[in-house]
């Protein structure tokens, strides 16, 4: 009787570890499981402007200065904003709207200046303008959040800290060389390159400068900090590894081509180049661990997740997802050919954004009853 007890209860135990598992999987969003498409918005004015989220919905940047917001969890149509001219720099959302950086255009038969860049938060219900700043050049690049602050950089070399609540400055630094990366926040830290290859540690409450290292070419990427070491890539094709205590650099390795993005990814310190090669760098001194050609370069941030990395090439037909192990083939999503843009994928929950020429998809390890098969044309939802 005893035995029979302690064999019922192991095989109860190993069913809850069973069903545990399947659960967790089924909540777990993965690169290597196969992906289903779940919803897709069609849109033929996208930016490649990476879309921003915040709180169960998606802000997709338009090509004419209009910003939609869509639900992320069926990619269901809630608002559309016209903030005029054009949008200049990738948003940034919270729980309470999204930033958006714009930019107009100067009447050409006016003799005076005019101011041509813009900072304004939506609102998250409605995409009413609940602030909005002007600035006398647009914001570039991608704009960044911290708990109390929005950061940016424009075009005339001015690094930009705006207070969330109200818009007004926090700081501003100016670098007559112009910042050209999206600023980093790392700690207590702001990290952003310049145009002349000045890397900068920032204190990024008060502006003030902690150390500048100088590569040998303008820096074109957005830092990557990884366990006290700061990270950045050049157009010489180099990458540089830097202290962020001391701002020392304590190695420097050659790709093939100029160096488009670094991320941390496990063991790798990733890296993406002109080469159209994709390298798994070791973060310690910059070893290659694998390097992979894919069907042609990508300007847009790879999305890394523990079981492999999302990479859209702007040549081919599909995006591929590599093994952080290896580099080999693990997954492929097809989008349609010469579709992919410079915007970054996104996981949001647990489903994949992929912004396209024809549209936003979104996908997810889960089927959707209603699509047949990953690869079928969706019934697109449009405004």
């Amino acid at each position: 009787m005893f035995r029979n007890a302690m064999a019922a209860l192991i095989s109860t135990c190993f069913l809850q570890i069973i069903l545990a598992c399947a659960a967790f999987g089924q909540g777990h969003a993965t690169l290597s499981r196969p992906l289903h498409l779940r919803w897709f918005f069609e849109v033929n004015n996208f930016t490649n402007l990476t879309p921003a989220v915040g709180v169960e919905k998606i802000y997709i940047p338009l090509s004419g200065g209009n910003i939609v917001s869509l639900s992320a969890t069926d990619g269901s149509y809630a608002w559309k904003s016209d903030i005029g001219g054009v949008v200049s720099a990738a948003p940034v959302a919270d729980a309470k709207g999204v930033y958006v950086a714009s930019e107009s255009f100067p009447v050409p038969s006016s003799t005076y200046y005019r101011a041509t860049g813009a900072i304004r938060i939506l609102s998250r219900q409605s995409g009413v303008t609940l602030w909005m700043r002007m600035l006398a050049s647009p914001l570039r690049g991608a704009l960044l959040s911290s708990d109390t602050n929005i950061f940016g950089s424009t075009s005339d070399g001015h690094l930009y800290a705006f207070k969330k609540e109200t818009g007004e400055v926090s700081w501003v630094k100016y670098d007559p060389a112009a910042f050209n990366l999206a600023p980093v926040l790392s700690g207590s830290s702001l990290y952003i390159g310049d145009r002349e290859g000045n890397l900068f540690s920032i204190n990024q409450a008060t502006g003030q400068t902690l150390w500048r290292y100088r590569t040998r070419k303008s820096s074109r990427t957005p830092v990557a900090i990884i366990e006290g070491t700061a990270y950045v890539g050049s157009s010489d094709g180099s990458v540089y590894a830097i202290s962020v205590s001391t701002g020392r650099l304590r190695w420097r390795v050659r790709t093939g081509a100029a160096v488009q993005s670094l991320l941390p990814a496990g063991k790798c310190l990733l890296t993406t180049s002109l080469d159209n090669f994709v390298y798994c760098l070791s973060p310690e001194n910059g070893k290659k661990v694998w390097k992979r050609q894919l069907a042609g370069r990508v300007e847009a941030q790879p999305l890394v997740l523990d079981d492999g990395v999302l990479l859209s090439p702007l040549a081919g037909d599909e995006c591929v997802i590599l093994s952080l192990q290896d580099g080999k083939r693990i997954n492929s999503i097809f989008v349609g050919e010469d579709n992919n843009t410079e915007a970054s994928p996104l996981l949001v929950g647990e489903l994949f954004l992929l912004t396209t020429r024809k549209g936003l998809y979104a996908f997810s390890n889960q089927p959707d009853q209603s699509m047949s098969s990953p690869a079928e044309e969706p019934t697109p939802q449009t405004r």
